[in-house]
């Protein structure tokens, strides 16, 4: 009988890739050509850029464009929930309905959404409600519009098609189990929503609407379809154009879209990380800490 010896230990070689380095040389040098050639260029007009970076016109207009995507981000989760359940709903009537709201604002682009709205005060200079034949009870004049509440209804409207399917995908993403046991547990159905599938339903929500809210960020350049000329880009074009250099007013307004599309970044990271809770086995160095505690058999506090 032959004892077997065990075979030669072979000394690891780590694996290199020079082709990688020479690549992110490449890269960093074409940048910096890039950013070389940027910065001696006069056509950009950096003088220009730095002078209206933070002018008080672009700042007013940075925050009348975060309060148009705030409210019509509202009003798109509002309404997109209304859509979603009215989907869900047995109700044929309700389904159709919500189905042909989603066929009709999500087939037509949003600009010329937009451009329709602008249109409302021609189309109905005066909006009545109440009885035909009979007493009005509500009435309202559209000879002096208001063009940044048209700007928020076509962005929030259009936006709400979207939402809703998000939503809908987000609720159909929980197994109907849950639901089962919260009845079996005797909740109620709006309780079964708050408590057990809507925590979870929001796993899939959020991201896909972090992206939806930085989109319609730079959607709102558009609304100067309905006209609306007193957002980020509207300001920064019309400044651009009274000074004769465009260029450095739309790198200024691109600054400042990238500045706050950043801070929206870091909001949608964290929102997404509390809501992923659970979701991973990755545990917390507390978690950690605790489960080696009762392995050696030590109480925990």
């Amino acid at each position: 009988m032959t004892d077997a010896s065990p075979p030669p230990a072979i000394d690891a070689v780590p694996l290199r890739h020079p082709w990688r380095w020479v690549a992110a040389v490449a890269l960093l040098v074409l940048l910096g050509l890039f950013v070389y050639g940027a910065a001696t260029n006069e056509a950009y007009g950096w003088d220009t850029y730095w002078k209206y970076l933070f002018d008080q016109r672009l700042s007013e207009a940075a925050w009348n464009t975060l309060q148009l995507t705030i409210f019509s981000m509202v009003l798109a989760v509002v309404l997109g929930v209304i859509l979603a359940v009215m989907r869900l709903s047995p109700n044929p009537v309700l389904k159709a309905v919500s189905w042909t709201y989603l066929w009709i604002f999500r087939g037509t682009p949003v600009y010329v959404q937009l451009v329709l709205w602008g249109l409302v005060p021609v189309l109905y200079q005066n909006i009545k409600l109440g009885v035909p034949f009979g007493p009005t009870f509500f009435e309202f004049s559209l000879s002096d519009p208001n063009f940044f509440m048209l700007a928020i209804l076509g962005l929030g409207l259009n936006e709400a098609a979207y939402m809703a399917e998000i939503i809908r995908a987000g609720i159909n993403s929980v197994p109907e189990g849950q639901s089962e046991a919260s009845t079996a547990l005797g909740m109620s159905w709006p309780m079964t929503m708050r408590r057990t599938v809507l925590p979870q339903a929001m796993r899939v929500i959020i991201p896909p609407t972090g992206n939806e809210f930085i989109s319609m960020l730079k959607t709102t350049s558009l609304v100067t379809a309905v006209p609306y000329s007193f957002e980020l880009y509207g300001r920064a074009r019309d400044i651009g154009v009274a000074l004769f250099q465009p260029i450095p007013l739309l790198l200024a307004a691109s600054t400042w879209y990238l500045a706050i599309t950043s801070i929206l970044m870091v909001g949608q990271y964290y929102l997404e990380r509390y809501y992923a809770r659970g979701a991973s086995r990755k545990l917390t160095s507390k978690q950690l800490e605790a489960l080696a505690k009762a392995q050696m058999g030590e109480p925990h506090p």
